[in-house]
């Protein structure tokens, strides 16, 4: 698929943007101003493989907790900010690499202004975020309806104020829980301005539902070249949101990270408790950084022949199943053995 281009920049190390891979972002739900929840969360975000993370900045002492989180963490972190324009001064002072902010609501281009001659002395990029739900009166009187006309309107109303200041280290998103609007907004968009584009369905919900609406949204934005960085939003455990986030571009093929599971749903020939080892496997497996394919195959009609592909994989029997590798069956195992022989023999493929 043939990327959009976009102009590149930099957020703590992380290039976004240019011909720079996908960037994968998630946020922190924990309370910024608890320090120690905060870290430690973001260190399980981390693991995960995620690149940025965004902390909700409410009031002063979150963005004085930001100096020291920021010395614990090893990825970049974003302030999100939200009508007080000293909150942006703040969070720029302690060390954030990159803000969130919708400038529609930090009334005065005095107080603009001054964010923005803040971030361009330590060269922070400012995300302009425009929600469906956060449109001004006067984008909702003209349009009637939070429109992805609306929203474009909204975004480039907001990027001229930044750049009539001057102002050019720019990503945005535009963000509805409506998965089509989401997607109508981002293809105008990225047809009026060259910036980074940060995607996202917003509110999307609970894990399963979430996933649909993030996939769809995010996955056909991306498989058009439109995208620059994703944030999976989910109503769950924000590590998921990174795991489902490599999920969608693993299968789009722009990234490859970790174990991908190939299993089959089961059907009367299965005589093993597929279910449960997949959950065992996929979750003992979560910590693996090296892309490798594994397959979880019910029975030996989709054995090896279904996922040849596979690097390595078991195909369930009556008591025993069988381990391949790249299509080959290479012995029997007993089932209460399956899962653990096949864990240790996918960390020996990957160690070496």
């Amino acid at each position: 698929m043939k990327r959009r281009f976009s102009r590149q920049i930099n957020i703590g190390g992380v290039k976004v943007g240019g011909e720079s891979p996908v960037v994968v972002q998630s946020m922190t739900n924990t309370p910024t101003q608890d320090i120690a929840a905060t870290v430690k969360q973001i260190e399980r975000l981390a693991n995960a493989g995620c690149e940025l993370v965004r902390l909700a900045v409410p009031d002063m002492e979150a963005a004085s907790a930001l100096k020291v989180i920021k010395s614990q963490v090893s990825i970049p972190i974003i302030a999100d900010i939200h009508f007080d324009y000293k909150l942006a001064l703040a969070a720029i002072k302690n060390g954030a690499n990159g803000l969130r902010l919708n400038p529609g609501n930090i009334s005065g281009k005095k107080k603009i202004q001054e964010i923005i001659v803040a971030a361009r002395s330590c060269s922070i990029p400012i995300r302009i975020g425009v929600n469906s739900g956060s449109l001004s009166k006067a984008i909702l009187k003209k349009y009637n309806h939070p429109t992805p006309e609306a929203m474009v309107e909204s975004a480039m109303s907001h990027v001229k104020l930044l750049e009539d200041l001057d102002f050019h280290l720019i990503k945005i998103s535009l963000k509805s829980s409506d998965v089509l609007q989401t997607i109508s907004a981002y293809r105008l968009l990225s047809q009026k301005v060259d910036y980074p584009l940060h995607l996202g369905v917003t509110e999307a919900g609970s894990l399963i539902s979430g996933t649909v609406k993030n996939s769809i949204g995010i996955g056909l934005l991306l498989l058009e070249g439109i995208g620059d960085t994703i944030r999976v939003s989910l109503t769950h455990d924000p590590v998921d949101e990174v795991r489902v986030a490599y999920e969608i571009l693993k299968a789009l093929g722009l990234r490859q990270r970790g174990a991908e599971i190939i299993s089959c749903p089961t059907c009367g020939r299965c005589k093993i408790d597929l279910f449960t080892l997949v959950d065992k496997i996929e979750h003992d497996l979560s910590q693996v950084k090296t892309p490798i394919k594994v397959a979880i195959m019910g029975c030996v009609v989709n054995g090896p022949g279904e996922a040849k592909e596979a690097d390595i994989g078991i195909a369930g029997g009556q008591g025993y199943g069988t381990l391949f590798k790249n299509g080959r069956v290479v012995k029997k195992v007993p089932e209460p053995h399956l899962a653990n022989v096949l864990i240790e023999e996918v960390r020996k493929m990957i160690n070496g």
